[in-house]
């Protein structure tokens, strides 16, 4: 026979533990009922009197005025400058090779000789009994000396004596043993140097200081061998970014001690514009020459007004002409609505 002890702990166990259970469930699916319903009818927490409210228009900034100093920088390399082709200048048969492989140069310096024989037209006559006559004559010989078309080394002499050459025919390169340094830039990065200056100042890590590298040029990325135009190579990458890339080159003065394959930082100063209205470049649609702002009223009313852009530096850019100083616009550039119709929202245009 069971004590009454033991009578009362499977009392409990059978009857209350399961009932407590069911209570707890109980209260945690009437609490998300609540829960589900005060959500769809906006009466959220916190919602009443002093709760705090997310201000979501777009800012403002006002016009003002400041310097833009339009300065580029990028990174590039060292590299060593492309060798010079030799091409003859006459047809003939190479008479004699004036510098070989190896041996420095000077620009206009003979590099080898082309003997060119020039037809002569046969003398004609009559003989004895008046009969004509047509006498050949022997061809006329001269030489023509290919000069080096720059001073360096000969890197190849590609022909050997008695070789025949057209006109415009390879027969050497001379390797310049100059640098230059290489920088991509990016599609922003060009627009902002449509005038670009001639030099640059270029700093070498762990090198000289820094230098002006002179002879600035912006071009389409070389060809790699082959021929074949580089990827993404497009009007000087992107750059460039997806076909828009261009590349910044500028010579190494003489006497600078870097080296091909060294990392460089090109920094491209292309002019300062002083005491000028400016905006942040957040608030302009467009980057170049004209763009739009979004101008706020005293009342709020917002108006698109056309605008003539100057030099910008990254993060501000000149207002030429189209606002005053102190004007309000919108600090970000707004974007199309994009709320979506309720009939989308319910399956489509058509429900």
């Amino acid at each position: 026979m069971p004590y009454p002890s033991e009578v009362t702990v499977g009392t409990v166990r059978t009857l209350v533990f399961p009932a407590l259970r069911l209570l707890v469930w109980s209260v945690i699916a009437v609490a998300l009922v609540v829960l589900a319903f005060r959500g769809g009818s906006g009466m959220e927490a916190g919602a009443g009197p002093g709760a705090p409210v997310l201000d979501l228009s777009s800012p403002t900034v006002p016009v003002e005025r400041g310097t833009v100093a339009n300065t580029v920088t990028v990174t590039g390399t060292v590299v060593a400058d492309d060798p010079v082709t030799v091409k003859a200048t006459a047809a003939g048969t190479v008479r004699r090779i004036l510098a070989d492989k190896g041996k420095t140069v000077t620009s206009g310096q003979a590099l080898l000789e082309i003997r060119v024989e020039e037809q002569v037209q046969p003398t004609t006559g009559t003989d004895a009994e008046g009969n004509p006559t047509v006498t050949p004559r022997p061809p006329k010989v001269r030489t023509v000396t290919v000069p080096a078309p720059s001073g360096g080394t000969v890197s190849s002499m590609d022909h050997l004596v008695d070789q025949v050459v057209a006109v415009g025919d390879k027969i050497g390169e001379i390797a310049p043993g100059s640098l230059s340094v290489t920088a991509s830039l990016t599609q922003a990065e060009q627009f902002r140097l449509l005038a670009p200056p001639s030099t640059a100042e270029v700093t070498v890590q762990g090198g000289p200081a820094p230098f002006t590298c002179t002879g600035l040029t912006l071009g389409a990325p070389a060809a790699p061998s082959g021929g074949d135009p580089a990827p993404g190579g497009g009007p000087m990458g992107v750059p460039g970014a997806g076909g828009g890339g261009t590349t910044a080159r500028c010579t190494v003065p003489g006497g600078t001690t870097v080296f091909a394959g060294m990392a460089a930082t090109v920094a491209v100063n292309a002019g300062t514009a002083e005491d000028v209205l400016v905006v942040p470049i957040t608030a302009v649609q467009g980057s170049v020459q004209q763009g739009n702002v979004w101008v706020v009223g005293e009342d709020g009313a917002q108006e698109q007004r056309s605008i003539a852009l100057g030099l910008s530096d990254g993060d501000r850019i000149e207002v030429r002409e189209g606002l005053s100083e102190g004007e309000q616009v919108l600090q970000f550039v707004p974007v199309p609505d994009d709320t979506v119709d309720e009939d989308m929202m319910m399956g489509g245009p058509y429900g």
